[in-house]
């Protein structure tokens, strides 16, 4: 059996290897570097892939965040309510820019955020939604939608781990996770579904003026050389690694299959392991009935793995993964409420209950493109042997 990785970069790459190795050869040929035909063409195809009609490629998914919520003219002191369960990347921008960070609990079956909870945390000074796609499956943006549409908010979908998931609608239409809301953001880093070999991201909107805001925003203000017409930041997607996404782009469905193919061979692995309780795919997919996953719908592309194991030692878990030559992750340990940078005093421990719980019983098992069904029998394998001896 060959080695077992969390992300198996090096075996994706040796399929594309030729390709990849043209592209970016033929970027160093041409030294066009920054703004080079390379990024024009990949801003096209994914703009094509995803349905969209603006792509603005950035320099990485944090930044891709940032710039989203600079277009949108939120002042200082506006609320933007996000989930207490996700990466810091989320909510760092928000406090960057001096927006208040409202942050609020997840479904525990998705992770996604509370719908209820969304809904009793608006005040007269909420501006905006970020929703995170958390791990691969897309939130309820038909309730989001709804309920930005009533008080008039934004709505910026975090996408950063869900790109080529697809959401339908209750009213039958299919979208694209991030380009459901007034404007998406993902990140291209190398682990991601979509990633290239270093730091990228992308803003993705079908409003037009928004686009163009934002289109000078990522280059210091400017639309014309030296006239800086809004305040801007430097965060450009180079050649090279737009060169490297275009290789991957036209692969990336056959990415996300294998990576849900991997998620339903590991859940019948464990369907009989009462302590374990493998990922729900969310409801309103009309397809997936009242099953824990849905055969034949796109709507989670499963960047992780996420188990939730109850009455076991997670730890231990993790511990016993490691020493059997098995990476794994705890994503994420400790809620964002909890951390020294966002603990606000206002905020009420009763309102995490839900993440202040999976924050102890969540783990993520080895997902990428290359796994093989040996390597999920021995990873099975070696998580049942710890739960039921």
């Amino acid at each position: 059996m060959k080695k077992i990785q969390m992300v198996d970069l090096k075996g994706q790459y040796e399929e594309i290897k030729n390709q990849v190795n043209n592209s970016v050869f033929n970027v160093i040929d041409s030294a066009a570097f920054i703004n080079g035909p390379e990024v024009h063409a990949f801003q096209q195809d994914l703009e094509e892939y995803l349905g969209v009609k603006h792509v603005i490629p950035c320099a990485n998914g944090t930044d891709a965040l940032q710039v989203a919520m600079m277009g949108l003219g939120l002042k200082p002191g506006d609320e933007v309510i996000t989930v207490d369960f996700t990466f810091a990347a989320t909510v760092e921008v928000i406090a960057l820019l001096q927006f208040t960070p409202v942050l609020i609990d997840v479904d525990p079956n998705t992770f996604n955020i509370d719908i209820d909870q969304l809904k009793h945390a608006i005040t007269s000074k909420t501006k905006a939604i970020v929703p995170v796609h958390l791990f691969g499956q897309v939130a309820n943006m038909d309730e989001i939608m709804n309920i930005a549409k009533e008080h008039d908010l934004f709505v910026i979908e975090d996408n950063a781990q869900a790109i080529g998931a697809s959401y339908r609608s209750k009213n039958g239409s299919k979208q694209k996770a991030g380009t459901i809301g007034h404007v998406g953001a993902t990140s291209f880093f190398p682990s991601k579904n979509l990633g290239c070999y270093g730091d990228g991201g992308a803003v993705f909107t079908n409003d037009d003026d928004l686009a163009h805001t934002i289109r000078g925003i990522v280059n210091h203000g400017m639309y014309e050389r030296y006239h800086h017409d809004v305040v801007g930041v430097n965060s450009r997607l180079d050649s090279i690694q737009a060169a490297v996404l275009r290789a991957k782009l036209p692969k990336l469905e056959a990415y996300n299959n294998a990576r849900r193919s991997a998620a339903r061979k590991y859940n019948e692995a464990f369907k009989e392991v009462e302590q374990i309780i493998t990922p729900k795919v969310e409801q309103h997919c009309p397809s997936s009935g009242s099953s824990n996953y849905c055969n034949d719908c796109d709507c989670h592309v499963f960047h992780q793995y996420t188990l939730k194991v109850k009455d076991v030692d997670r730890d231990g878990l993790v511990k016993h993964l490691n020493e059997n030559g098995i990476p794994c992750g705890v994503y994420y340990p400790i809620p964002l409420h909890k951390q020294k940078a966002y603990a606000d005093k206002h905020y009420d421990e009763k309102n995490f209950e839900v993440t202040n719980t999976i924050s102890d019983e969540v783990i993520s098992l080895p997902m990428h493109t290359e796994l093989d069904d040996e390597q999920i029998e021995f990873i099975t394998a070696k998580v049942k042997e710890f739960i039921q001896n």
